[in-house]
């Protein structure tokens, strides 16, 4: 260990004994950072080192464009720098045409560096079940599809040093791929790893592999029945096995459920961090990261006692802060990167220049409810707690149109504005989806909490708070005509997460639609954020 290793480390044990040092906000500026280090919906990470930099992908499913790629020189402060593809087409599902792919799309992408370039490889959870692998020079400059071989389940792409190309993939399957990952290597190695023993009789996923001297570690989620969910490895000094077991983390940070599932990586320095994602209920899945103690040849997760820590200092030092959620004025040409819509979106029916400074949302098609309805556009919620507010012109809506702003989950909460032959109403509703039968067609529970009449008013300002903290997970609904005096609704929303309807953190959405066929548009002005740590 170098001297530039032990200092952190001995910072890491100080730490460790200073509880006073505990705080809320991620990056402290003393130094330091508080976990979860992104405390928002960023599951199935994997994450790399190229040259002094990281980069990172997550999950988001149904949303476009897909497959954020984030960056970073400390692993704390993360920027989104790109999406790996802007739309998927493989069904009309993507544009909510005929069907949908709530809780499904995009999931857990594998990111690897190799000879120049970066490769990404995905496979969607809904048919036609096959992969995708992308690749490029620049991940901030686009992705170009490489090839789409058959479906590989929380796959983990690797190169190995004799020029040969593999995937794991599901409970321990591994596949060889063509050197140029055209497709699946004809006669090569396509075999179940002996890795699924007595104690692994549940759940067991998300490959994630490393090789370090000379050794393959095969990274698993696993949740053994009656058992906490939990991270192991495997290790093996031949990448066919046989392999041996190791559990290198078991942790509920902050009392939420334990935390499993993402990858491990070196620093320059020669040191090691596992950024692992942990259930935080409604916000969503959020990531941790903690030091990597390597004993007996195994990468131990956490702190000498094998926590995550609450508090710890960061790999590296010199880079600011940098938020993942964001106040937006609608002033620039084009929509900043924090943004994605729910499904596919239909270009034609928003603009950011037909009034200057403002997001217009044109009704497109008829959509029975907000789960069909298209072009929502949303963000992240962050934890502990935070509020955002949207200023909107209601103008021009037109008979049967709903707009309005929500918690935008399975289970939502909404502030809907709905206009009947010119009469215009501001509904409370909790809006809930059920998918029935195998097309998965969806239905939706409505329920109006409260309701104002709006009048004359033609411009409105809509707030949502959130809380987040363990136990709560409520969001409180306000309303103002002038964006200083607000009224809020006296009842709460519950939101929730439910891995059978969206399988994601609740987000802020912004939407418009029409029940009829014939409707107008409104005009968005700005977005308002912020984090409340407290």
């Amino acid at each position: 260990m170098n001297i530039k290793s032990i200092i952190r480390h001995m910072a890491v044990a100080a730490v460790m004994l200073c509880p006073a040092l505990n705080a809320l906000a991620v990056d402290n500026g003393d130094g330091t950072f508080s976990n979860p280090v992104i405390w928002a919906d960023f599951p199935d990470p994997d994450v790399i080192r190229v040259g002094d930099t990281y980069y990172m992908v997550t999950t988001t499913m149904h949303m476009s464009p897909g497959a954020p790629i984030m960056k970073s020189k400390d692993l704390v402060n993360w920027e989104t720098v790109g999406y790996i593809y802007d739309r998927l087409n493989d069904t009309p599902n993507y544009d909510l045409d005929g069907g949908h792919v709530y809780g499904r799309g995009q999931w857990a992408t594998s990111l690897k560096y190799h000879n120049g370039k970066f490769y990404a490889l995905f496979s969607p959870n809904d048919q036609p079940f096959k992969s995708y692998i992308y690749e490029t020079e620049d991940p901030e400059k686009g992705w170009t599809l490489l090839s789409r071989p058959r479906h590989f389940h929380d796959s983990s792409l690797f190169f190995d040093d004799d020029g040969r190309v593999y995937v794991f993939y599901g409970t321990g399957q591994l596949t060889e791929l063509n050197p140029d990952l055209s497709d699946v290597k004809e006669g090569g190695i396509d075999m179940t790893l002996n890795v699924r023993d007595e104690e692994e009789n549940g759940l067991l996923e998300g490959s994630r592999v490393i090789k370090h001297n000379g050794t393959y570690y095969l990274l698993m989620i696993s949740w053994p029945g009656n058992k906490p969910r939990r991270q192991l490895a495997y290790r093996s000094d031949k990448i066919t096995g046989p392999y041996e077991k190791m559990v290198i983390l078991e942790d509920n940070l902050m009392g939420f459920p334990y935390a499993a599932q993402g990858t491990i990586v070196d620093t320059p320095e020669g040191d090691w961090w596992g950024m692992i994602f942990q259930d935080h209920l409604a916000v969503g899945r959020v990531l941790t990261l903690s030091p990597v103690r390597w004993i007996d040849g195994w990468p131990m997760i956490g702190d000498e006692n094998g926590k995550i820590p609450e508090v710890c200092p960061k790999p590296a030092q010199g880079q600011p802060e940098i938020p993942v959620v964001f106040s937006d004025d609608f002033s620039e040409q084009t929509l900043p990167l924090w943004w994605q819509w729910n499904h596919n979106p239909q270009n034609q029916a928003w603009s950011l220049t037909e009034r200057k400074g403002w997001l217009r949302l044109h009704t497109s098609r008829k959509a029975d409810n907000l789960y069909t309805a298209v072009n929502t556009l949303t963000q992240r919620m962050e934890g502990p707690k935070c509020q955002a507010s949207v200023k909107i012109d209601i103008a021009n809506m037109k008979n049967g149109d709903v707009a309005g702003f929500a918690a935008f989950n399975g289970h939502t909460g909404a502030l809907t504005i709905t206009d009947n032959a010119g009469v215009r109403t501001l509904q409370l509703q909790r809006e809930e989806v059920n998918y029935e039968g195998k097309e998965r067609v969806i239905s939706v529970d409505c329920e109006t909490l409260d309701k104002v009449a709006l009048g004359k008013h033609t411009m409105v300002w809509l707030r949502i708070d959130c809380d987040f903290t363990l136990g709560q997970d409520i969001a409180t609904f306000s309303y103002s005509f002038d964006g200083k005096k607000w009224t809020t609704f006296s009842q709460t929303f519950k939101m929730q997460f439910d891995y059978r309807k969206l399988f994601m953190g609740t987000r802020f959405a912004i939407f418009n639609y029409s029940t009829t066929g014939q409707g107008g548009y409104i005009d968005v002005d700005k977005f308002d954020y912020k984090r409340i740590d407290e």
